[in-house]
């Protein structure tokens, strides 16, 4: 019974991973690149967020509820979890481990963004492009968004590789590698579309680069 119950909540964790916690990423850094645009795109878009129906039942229950079920099960995790060379290799063992440890720093970096803005706004602020700009005009504040992006970016991908492997989809050792290049283009992809709205909020022009 209790081999069951752990083998469901993995597979739990893993389907939220990727959906929803992994679409909503993907949704974030989407709107967060409208800042390349400039002040009036990205606070154009950030509001149409704010004003979807029913917008406090989705970010309850398709947002918070699921990323808080995989960041307090991916902790136990974390922290049960042992190096597994002798199944995946050096090269996946590192992702492995990597996975673990961006798993813990981003358990940090969202509790803190959360705070900054979304509990920011229920006292009464306004998340718009200001105050984006104020946040990351602290030299400590930009790498550490710069490492959370990373991080989450990682983090993300890594965990599609994951994902299939444990779905069955992804059962071949060539089905394997060719998840891997795929889930490292998305990893890339992903990061600098992240990086790139960081460094509009700093420097319209340095997103052009």
């Amino acid at each position: 019974m209790a081999g069951n119950r752990e083998f469901f909540n993995r597979k739990l964790h893993s389907l939220l991973g990727v959906i929803p916690v992994g679409l909503f990423l993907v949704q974030h850094l989407v709107v967060n690149h409208f800042a390349t645009r400039g002040a009036s795109a990205f606070n154009q878009a950030s509001h149409f967020m704010e004003s979807l129906p029913f917008r406090y039942a989705l970010e309850i229950f398709i947002i918070f509820i699921p990323l808080l079920y995989h960041a307090i099960y991916g902790l136990y995790i974390a922290f049960q979890a042992k190096n597994n060379t002798s199944r995946y290799g050096f090269f996946r063992n590192w992702m492995f481990v990597l996975q673990r440890i961006s798993g813990v720093f981003l358990l940090i970096f969202i509790a803190w963004h959360v705070w900054e803005t979304r509990i920011a706004a229920a006292f009464g602020a306004e998340v718009n492009y200001n105050m984006m700009a104020d946040i990351l005009s602290s030299p400590f504040m930009l790498v550490f968004y710069i490492a959370g992006v990373i991080a989450a970016t990682f983090h993300f991908a890594n965990g599609l590789w994951s994902f299939a492997v444990s779905w069955g989809i992804t059962v071949t050792p060539r089905s394997q590698q060719i998840s891997t290049y795929v889930t490292l283009a998305v990893f890339f992809a992903l990061t600098f579309v992240g990086i790139r709205a960081i460094l509009a909020f700093i420097n319209p022009d340095l997103a052009n680069i």
